[in-house]
């Protein structure tokens, strides 16, 4: 073994790379040419040898390497690589934010902003803000129970959310699996619960089969007695059955009307920011009938951008508010919820009729 003199006095001769002054279990005071001395330890794992650097000395004495050294074999006697432990700590020291859940959860956040589309993103938002930050915003991620994140989602069950705690529960198992990856929990808890919150099945809306009902709206809107650019959307709402934004912000640009073909850029369909970016135009063949209301339109709006542009700016098209009040007022029966936010493609209320 050796001793602190040993050390201070240690050399390598100058026709050597490198001397080695041998301590005990498997630690040795490694000496350059030039005067530096290391504190390495030699172990092996599963056959395989390591050496592992445990600092400059005289800055880590002689009784300080010991330490050091006994230490990593602790960690080897428990069946772990002192030598891969230290660098998951310095990984560890490397997170920029702290341990807290919300400061996960607002890192994760910012990290899949650019992925996501503008809807997305703050259903995501609401989901911490409203049913997760309250519980657990200041506490540190990895020390969170599975029983209390049950109890927050039970939270949002009993206002009757089904599909809403279901929602939250996925969120909240996004940001422990992100926690997982930057080393500040060991799990993902949310994994443990998912079997004990109650089943929510979405709702599907019936669609109208009946000819004659179907007939029927046809004929409703086709009586609208409004202008002629609200009378137009509505009267392609049910024969192009696209998304209201979709319908709404329509450009003349995209229409190829003796093709009989609308064109709708990605950008503008509901998609992720990748699809928006480099996805495919979604093509909407265009009936006989549809090419035919177009054309009648087109001496209104067609000298600017938008088909259906509002009365106080052409360069912005109708609300969606505009349809709406337009079928409240008209179209009788079509009152429900889902088919004014659908843009009539949830027509279930015209069974009634």
């Amino acid at each position: 073994m050796l001793t602190d003199a040993q050390c201070r006095n240690a050399i390598c001769p100058p026709d050597k790379k490198q001397a080695r002054f041998a301590d005990s279990g498997g630690m040795y005071l490694q000496v350059s040419p030039a005067g530096s001395k290391r504190w390495f330890l030699k172990y092996r794992i599963a056959g395989v040898e390591k050496q592992m650097a445990l600092g400059s000395y005289p800055d880590v004495s002689l009784t300080a390497a010991r330490k050091a050294r006994e230490a990593a074999k602790l960690q080897k006697s428990e069946g772990n690589d002192p030598l891969q432990a230290r660098k998951v700590e310095k990984l560890k020291a490397l997170t920029p934010a702290g341990n807290t859940f919300k400061a996960t959860a607002l890192e994760w956040y910012e990290m899949k902003l650019d992925s996501w589309s503008s809807h997305y993103a703050i259903r995501e938002k609401r989901n911490l803000e409203k049913d997760l930050f309250p519980y657990f915003a200041d506490r540190h991620i990895g020390e969170i129970e599975p029983i209390e994140l049950l109890a927050a989602v039970r939270q949002v069950e009993e206002r009757g959310a089904l599909d809403v705690a279901h929602r939250v529960l996925t969120t909240a198992g996004q940001v422990w699996r992100y926690a997982v990856a930057t080393g500040r929990a060991t799990r993902d808890v949310s994994a443990d619960i998912k079997g004990a919150l109650k089943p929510h099945h979405g709702k599907h809306f019936a669609a109208i089969t009946d000819p004659v009902k179907l007939g029927a709206m046809i004929r409703v809107i086709r009586g609208y007695l409004g202008g002629p650019i609200v009378r137009a959307a509505l009267q392609l709402a049910p024969m192009l059955f696209q998304r209201p934004g979709e319908l709404r912000a329509a450009a003349w640009s995209e229409f190829d009307l003796d093709a009989a073909l609308w064109t709708i850029p990605a950008a503008r369909m509901k998609r992720s920011v990748e699809g928006k970016k480099n996805g495919d135009a979604h093509l909407v063949p265009l009936p006989t009938q549809a090419v035919e209301i177009l054309r009648k339109l087109k001496p209104i709006t067609g000298q600017g951008e938008l088909l259906f542009h509002g009365e106080r700016s052409h360069d912005r098209p109708i609300s969606d508010n505009t349809l709406r009040a337009a079928l409240l007022r008209w179209v009788m029966g079509l009152t429900c919820k889902a088919c004014m936010a659908s843009g009539l493609r949830h027509v279930r209320c015209w069974q009634k009729n």
